[in-house]
């Protein structure tokens, strides 16, 4: 795993940076007589799944796969939209965010997965299933990561155990935060610090409250930051010693000999994730069930642990990771899972309060 997966992998999964294409290219991984289409993030993540989880797919159930390169989430849903309502799928099955995924069950953009033709379906973690309000499922996890504490540790000789040091008045103008509502995931974490759980966030009163907590910190942010890549270099420096980011990429740094960590807090780090969805215009629902039937499988997910750094979607047992490869990508502790639902049903209204609370 080299450096630019951490530019491009979750910037385009969250939907913050910007995608050089406005169409999708796709690349023949193998011809063999049956086809599925399949759209996944760009860069890093296409050129992994092109190199180690396609032919593997391939070459056990004989289905060639046409990778297509997403542009950013929310466009790549609006070009799935447009191409449904022609009944034309541009892709079959497609890596979602979590957020796009959702505003798709809004429209019955997706196919519902029938889940008995997921063998491993009943050990897939409970975030990492998405379902209409009727629970038919509409997506099933891809892939996951880590937004965790992170140090350096020349700055910080002792890792913070929990993120209420954020707030401390010892870190004025030394932090790193995400710059969105919806990918920095600072609601959550404030919830769960200070209000005994996301539950806070399940009313307009409880999310305004939890954002008053949230701004007591802005002294102590130097950097709302959108460019990944900027903070991390900051981080790296001790410029900015002090934030959150991803705890692979952290994990990575540190292996290179830089002064840098990534801490799991107590309260456990932010589950991010990407989801497999069928478009509803496809006709490829048999070879889509076949491949995600294929990649929730122990060893696809280990693969995908070494080899492009996910952290695992089904239970840890039944993984043959040693400590060390589990812990490079994830965690024993209850994670902190996103509210999806709020920066969809309450988008502008959270957006709007955000820009006057935080990071104003």
């Amino acid at each position: 795993m080299t450096k630019p997966f951490s530019l491009t992998r979750r910037s385009l999964m969250a939907g913050t940076a910007a995608a050089a294409a406005s169409l999708a290219m796709p690349s023949i991984v193998r011809a063999q007589d049956r086809s599925l289409k399949v759209g996944v993030y760009g860069g890093y993540f296409k050129d992994s799944f092109d190199e180690h989880i396609f032919p593997a797919f391939t070459e056990a159930t004989g289905i060639e796969v046409e990778s297509i390169a997403e542009p950013t989430g929310e466009a790549w849903l609006v070009q799935l939209q447009q191409a449904a309502r022609a009944g034309m799928a541009p892709a079959d099955v497609s890596m979602m965010s979590q957020t796009a995924l959702r505003k798709g069950i809004a429209t019955e953009l997706w196919t519902p997965v029938d889940t008995a033709r997921i063998e491993r379906f009943n050990e897939i973690l409970p975030p990492f299933v998405a379902a209409y309000p009727d629970d038919r499922v509409a997506g099933v996890g891809a892939v996951s990561w880590y937004i965790t504490l992170v140090s350096n540790t020349e700055s910080y000789p002792q890792a913070p155990e929990s993120w209420a040091f954020l707030w401390d008045p010892s870190n004025e103008g030394k932090l790193g935060l995400l710059a969105l509502a919806s990918n920095s995931f600072l609601l959550e974490v404030t919830a769960k610090t200070f209000f005994g759980g996301t539950d806070k966030l399940a009313t307009d009163e409880g999310v305004l409250e939890v954002m008053q907590k949230l701004a007591e910190l802005k002294p102590n942010v130097q950097l709302w930051y959108r460019d990944e890549a900027q903070f991390e270099q900051a981080l790296k420096s001790g410029e900015i010693p002090m934030g959150q980011y991803y705890h692979d990429v952290t994990g990575l740094a540190a292996k290179e000999g830089f002064p840098v960590r990534s801490t799991f807090p107590k309260e456990g780090g932010i589950s991010d994730s990407g989801s497999w969805a069928i478009s509803s215009a496809s006709e490829k629902v048999d070879e889509a069930h076949e491949f995600m039937n294929f990649t929730t499988t122990p060893a696809i997910q280990a693969l995908m642990a070494r080899q492009i750094g996910t952290a695992p979607i089904i239970r840890r047992e039944l993984l043959d990771l040693t400590d060390d490869e589990f812990n490079a990508v994830s965690s024993s502790i209850d994670p902190i899972v996103p509210r999806y639902e709020l920066y969809v049903d309450k988008a502008d209204w959270v957006n709007q309060k955000w820009t006057e609370l935080i990071v104003s």
